[in-house]
């Protein structure tokens, strides 16, 4: 079994990186918009042409007032149909990938459990590797927790100590 032109193309590396507004992290301006206006084009979808044409809406509250982010800026969100399509797209995207992957298994599973063998094997240095440094940084930071408290409790004692060194002057009332 040979794999598709469509998820060859999928693993090939693009020069061009979009900056723009993202939508499931990918560009609204330069890839959303243009496919949904190809889409409306040849009758695929109908997204209406004021969600094309105004794809980011400002966002407002429940009483109609425009909603602001806690640094202060105005909330702006993607118009719904727009959402809706690339959820559309993402959900039949993801079920691309695993329909695939299930071809591969059927046509290939011994190739495929190999693939997932060597990943394993591969893998676990790496996985013993992160394993022994997060042990060590968390054995680090208990000590320095441990360290800052025992420091906190003798300055607390020495204050004490001193304070109890001080005659106490009577005030009159």
């Amino acid at each position: 079994m040979e794999s598709p032109s469509y998820i060859k193309s999928l693993l090939i590396p693009s020069v061009q990186k979009p900056q723009g507004r993202r939508v499931w992290s990918i560009d609204l301006e330069q890839v959303w918009l243009p496919f949904f206006t190809a889409t409306n084009t040849m009758g695929d979808t109908a997204i209406p042409s004021e969600a094309i044409g105004c794809p980011l809406r400002l966002g407002y509250d429940k009483a109609g007032a425009v909603r602001f982010t806690q640094s202060g800026r105005p909330v702006v969100r993607v118009a719904k149909e727009i959402g809706d399509s690339v959820r559309l797209v993402r959900d039949n995207f993801t079920a691309n990938l695993l329909n695939y992957t299930g071809n591969v298994i059927k046509d290939n599973g011994e190739g495929y459990k190999a693939q997932i063998a060597l990943a394993k094997k591969t893998g676990e240095p790496i996985i013993q590797h992160d394993r022994q440094q997060l042990h060590n940084a968390l054995e680090a930071k208990a000590k320095e927790q441990a360290e800052a408290v025992a420091k906190a409790e003798a300055e607390a004692e020495a204050e004490a100590v001193k304070s109890k060194g001080r005659k106490r002057e009577l005030v009159p009332a």
